[in-house]
């Protein structure tokens, strides 16, 4: 074997990133390196991130996790997609669902551009009535693919989920440590970093206890142990584009139905999320201190709760950014560590994910190559960057009233931003750039749902007959919502396949 390969890799931090990271490494490398991870059961984790997007499902069957055994285990629901509510202006709302717009293009056009023609005649409903999985979220209806009806919209249904982020961690944590993972609890009070090239050699616990290590993974969250307070990669700071710096998160009591997608609430100062579980919904109220103080926060997060809350509301205090590098020496930061994006588009979880594939992709030895680990940053930062832009448009783009989102509507567009929405405005054209996670269809339906309408249409539509336009169209939306409801009710299907049967 090469004397430079990788033998021991030191995870420090527990939680969600913590465990899946430990889980998919000792998966792929199948016990080649010696893989420890150190957490404190004194250390809090954050643990908001409930609700997810449909590349988790990847994650899973990489693992070989069984789907139904998941849910059970996560007290877990489907998810279809995210409602937003009042975020354009009071009474108003949209579906940013998974999956295609229209179900098929006709010809070298995308759907949206024959329903725009449509749209600007007053001829048809919203972009959200053409849409697979937002009319499902609707109807509160849910089934997976179908593959065996392969000229179906059922054949190829896209879907999350929404669970217990630490029952997952848990669930995680038996994988990873029967496949040899060592859990060790405590604290990291020192870093060790050898004197020739600044790498980490080693961390100190309290107890005193050294652990050694070739590759250090930091899951250390906010605080950033290793890749902050001992290597010093520096943040960059997005609050003057992404405000929000505050949230309170509380479950509460079940209540009504068990809708199969996400709520995000407008609220005056920020939003509150609506996540809902087998066992319990998730609430929080994510928004900017400057305009908003935590009592008031307090008070409209509970007065909006469906059901009794479970808990006292529990503070949480961050800053949207990155870390000017992910990777630098012989340290990987993954979760939180690595950069905060407010869960307002559930993406933390994948960007845990995401990190763990691209580490995976360029796995070192001991030396970590300068053009891998450059092109590691690259790639990260570059994910980061766009799902930003992808934030920022939610709220730039609003006609409610008050000073936050006055002051929304006044903040200063990323110049790849900018050029997207001028883009889109010219005939409804949308161009994704190479490893960008949002979709077209994720980017038509928040601009046209936050109220971006193109001044026109591609004109290769005009060729045909307006009869078949209308037909074309029609058709499309018919087919769906029969497809729809051939569908079971999303509780009942819960219900048939993996209820947990357990109260929490």
């Amino acid at each position: 074997m090469n004397e430079a390969r990788i033998r021991r890799v030191v995870i420090v931090g527990g939680g969600t990133a913590g465990w899946m990271t430990a889980a998919a490494l000792s998966k792929v490398l199948a016990g080649r390196v010696d893989i420890q991870l150190i957490e404190s059961d004194e250390i809090g984790i954050v643990g908001v991130g409930e609700a997810t997007i449909p590349q988790i499902r990847l994650f899973n069957a990489t693992l070989g996790i069984d789907e139904d055994a998941f849910m059970r285990a996560t007290q877990a629901s489907f998810k279809l997609g995210i409602e937003f509510v009042d975020w354009l202006r009071p009474g108003h709302a949209y579906h940013h669902a998974f999956g295609p717009v229209g179900g098929r293009d006709l010809g070298m056009m995308p759907f949206h551009q024959y329903w725009l023609k449509l749209h600007r005649a007053g001829a048809v409903p919203e972009i959200g009535r053409y849409t697979f999985n937002a009319i499902a979220a609707r109807a509160n209806r849910f089934m997976r693919s179908a593959p065996e009806l392969p000229n179906s919209p059922l054949s190829n249904i896209a879907h999350a989920f929404h669970f217990d982020a630490g029952l997952y961690a848990r669930f995680l944590r038996g994988i990873s440590e029967g496949r040899g993972v060592v859990r060790n609890e405590g604290k990291v009070v020192e870093t060790l970093l050898r004197g020739e090239d600044g790498y980490i050699a080693a961390v100190r616990l309290e107890s005193g206890a050294r652990i050694e290590g070739d590759l250090f993974i930091d899951c250390s969250g906010f605080r950033g142990l290793l890749i902050e307070q001992a290597l010093k990669t520096g943040f960059d700071d997005w609050s003057h584009w992404l405000p929000c710096n505050r949230a309170l998160a509380v479950p509460c009591a079940s209540a009504g139905e068990l809708t199969p997608y996400t709520r995000s609430t407008a609220r005056a100062a920020g939003w509150q999320w609506r996540i809902p579980l087998q066992h319990r919904i998730g609430n929080g109220y994510v928004y900017c201190s400057d305009y908003l103080s935590d009592d008031e926060a307090a008070a409209t997060l509970l007065a909006g709760l469906d059901g009794e809350p479970l808990a006292e509301p529990r503070p949480l205090r961050f800053v949207t950014g990155m870390r000017r590098k992910f990777w630098h020496r012989n340290c990987v930061a993954i979760g939180l560590a690595s950069g905060f994006m407010e869960p307002l588009e559930s993406t933390s979880i994948h960007f845990i994910q995401s990190s763990i594939a691209r580490l995976l992709a360029y796995f070192p030895d001991r030396e970590c190559a300068a053009a891998d680990v450059a092109e590691y940053n690259r790639q990260v930062q570059f994910e980061f960057e766009r799902s930003r832009d992808f934030l920022i448009l939610h709220y730039l783009a609003n006609e409610r009233e008050g000073a936050f989102w006055a002051h929304c509507r006044a903040l200063p567009l990323p110049d790849t931003l900018r050029c997207k929405i001028e883009l889109f405005r010219s005939a409804g054209r949308i161009q994704r750039e190479h490893e960008e996670l949002f979709t077209e269809s994720s980017w038509l339906q928040v601009m046209l749902g936050q109220g971006l309408l193109p001044r026109d249409y591609h004109p290769i539509v005009d060729l045909l007959p307006d009869d078949q336009l209308r037909g074309f169209v029609d058709g499309v939306r018919q087919v769906l919502e029969r497809s729809v409801a051939a569908m079971p009710m999303h509780a009942q299907f819960i219900a048939r396949h993996c209820a947990s049967g357990q109260p929490g």
